[in-house]
């Protein structure tokens, strides 16, 4: 079986000491090549090679980004339905949601343990698991996508991160906050259009989601379709108010232990095969995590059974 490890030594909890264990442990169930990400994109580029080399498997070694490039260079080069290398990630990042999502520990070790154990038993004949994913005009998902606000929070972030700051859970709902805060009095620039619906005016920020939870905030999860999976369709989670009490109180229901997430203001649905944004100016979007820049409109569309992943098996 061959494998190749995709480190980003930038991520969050990347650390020399938790490379190596990773490959020692990968060493004794695969002939493995160790490669270190040098820039944005570089994994798009070794997800694409992995395609032409014919590489069984490869493990990730990041954060949620690193993860939409490798998945992006091998869909690219392969397309979906299983065609090219399968995906198994041990987390790097800050929140590691499809990590976590598909049931990998967000512990280092303990996913290492976890991936060595799915390796050996897909050597003794056990297939892996097969996803689906949210193809987002031109460029894949693999657990969400936002419009508004949401791509705000995300450049924000990410400014800072280019200034040196550590990227935190702490941040995250710090800039968050400010960024609801500034827009309270904005007016409204999306519209939603859902299969079979008439166009819903009036939004001011949507998630997209293609799996729950949503987000992590340090352990705890937060959810807004909690009832989206890799094996259904997509999930949309779209606001038509900035009232803060308002928001405050949703987002009490969306950090809730047995999550019932209504609001008179909330628009959500789920198990779409498609739904479109368009604005009446650009604003922020962000995938998986990652700044995409400012559009006036967006696709989201599920396909099912994309690519495969070692995971544990769908409960």
């Amino acid at each position: 079986m061959r494998a190749v490890l995709i480190v980003n030594p930038n991520a969050t909890s990347t650390t020399p000491a938790g490379r190596d264990l990773l490959a020692y442990a990968l060493e004794s169930q695969t002939k493995l090549t160790v490669v270190h990400t040098a820039h944005r994109g570089h994994a798009i580029e070794i997800g694409r090679q992995a395609c032409r080399d014919g590489v069984d498997v490869l493990i990730v070694h990041g954060g949620d980004g690193t993860v939409n490039e490798v998945v992006n260079g091998v869909l690219q080069f392969c397309g979906p339905g299983g065609a090219g290398p399968a995906i198994g990630v041990v987390p790097g990042g800050s929140a590691n949601v499809f990590a976590r999502a598909l049931g990998i520990s967000p512990d280092p070790i303990e996913a290492t343990k976890q991936l060595v154990e799915l390796l050996g038993a897909h050597r003794r004949g056990q297939p892996w698991r097969r996803i689906g994913l949210m193809k987002c005009d031109d460029r894949w998902a693999v657990f969400t996508a936002g419009m508004g606000v949401d791509g705000d929070v995300v450049a924000a972030v990410e400014r800072q991160r280019a200034k040196g700051r550590k990227v935190t859970a702490g941040r995250y709902v710090r800039v968050a906050v400010r960024e609801m805060l500034s827009n309270v009095f904005a007016d409204p620039a999306l519209t939603l259009h859902l299969p079979y619906q008439e166009p819903i005016e009036g939004v001011h920020f949507a998630f997209v989601s293609n799996a729950s939870p949503w987000t992590y905030a340090n352990s705890r999860p937060v959810w807004t379709n909690p009832t989206t999976t890799f094996e259904t369709g997509l999930g949309v989670f779209a606001i038509t108010s900035m009232s803060v009490w308002a928001n405050l109180r949703l987002v009490r229901q969306m950090v809730s232990k047995n999550p019932r997430i209504e609001a008179s203001h909330l628009i959500r649905d789920d198990d779409l095969p498609w739904l479109r944004i368009t604005g009446s100016k650009p604003v922020s979007c962000q995938i998986d995590g990652d700044f995409v820049g400012k559009r006036e409109e967006m696709t989201f569309r599920s396909v099912p059974d994309a690519i495969d992943v070692v995971s544990p098996p769908n409960k």
